[in-house]
């Protein structure tokens, strides 16, 4: 009880006192996970309303891949991302490993999966009369879609969040491809494992808090703005 009561002390001082190294961090990890989770709503709900609204023989195969890809470990994600853009590897030459645009890569595979999954989740469970409603009154495809959408978007916010949360929270993947380079890949997560590989468990305490807060932060944010729309 100590150590967590010292490393909550630690962190209030880390952050109210402006320390360098510390915000440094906080903002790569903001900027890396945020980034991670557009692309990932980008790619995840067209492709969970898509397959909430097709009816072709193959939808269950890739519903089910959606659904395993929502169990991805993150290092099986980091090690597939680490092989592309290794130097012999298919994208290699673009120079991009150890780098944050790789590990917003890797952190997009993990939490697309999820924020397909939650997105087909939520369309799938419209009343069917809602969707035949749109069509009778002459709404084309895209516009029933759009509008499908909206009715689930309670659903769709919370896949953000869930697709948020792993992305933030996750450290292996991150590890892999970005090596955990001071002042240019270290996000909290690698510094908190960093600091208890030293023995600096204060100092991981208070990283993990400051990790909280800002997982916190974010959701609310999201919350707020859900209960506003």
């Amino acid at each position: 009880m100590d150590e967590i009561a010292s490393g909550f002390g630690q962190a209030l001082r880390l952050l109210l006192g402006g320390d360098r190294d510390v915000w440094e961090v906080v903002a790569l990890s903001l900027r890396v996970s945020l980034s991670a989770t557009g692309v990932s709503l980008l790619l995840g709900v067209p492709v969970g309303l898509l397959l909430a609204l097709a009816r072709v023989p193959v939808r269950p195969l890739v519903v089910g891949a959606v659904h395993a890809g929502m169990g991805l470990p993150p290092v099986v994600a980091g090690l597939l991302v680490s092989l592309i853009l290794w130097r012999n590897g298919p994208l290699g030459g673009l120079g991009l490993l150890y780098s944050p645009t790789a590990m917003v890569i890797a952190q997009a595979a993990i939490a697309s999966p999820i924020v397909a999954g939650l997105t087909l989740a939520a369309v799938s469970g419209l009343d069917p009369r809602y969707r035949l409603q749109l069509r009778a009154l002459g709404a084309s495809r895209l516009q029933t879609a759009w509008w499908l959408l909206r009715e689930a978007r309670i659903g769709v916010v919370a896949a953000v969040v869930a697709g948020f949360g792993a992305i933030i929270s996750e450290v292996g993947a991150a590890m892999m491809v970005g090596g955990n380079i001071k002042g240019e890949t270290r996000v909290l997560t690698t510094a908190t494992v960093l600091e208890v590989g030293r023995g600096n468990f204060e100092t991981a305490i208070a990283l993990s808090f400051v990790l909280l807060l800002l997982v916190y932060a974010v959701t609310l944010a999201l919350t707020m703005l859900q209960g506003r729309r």
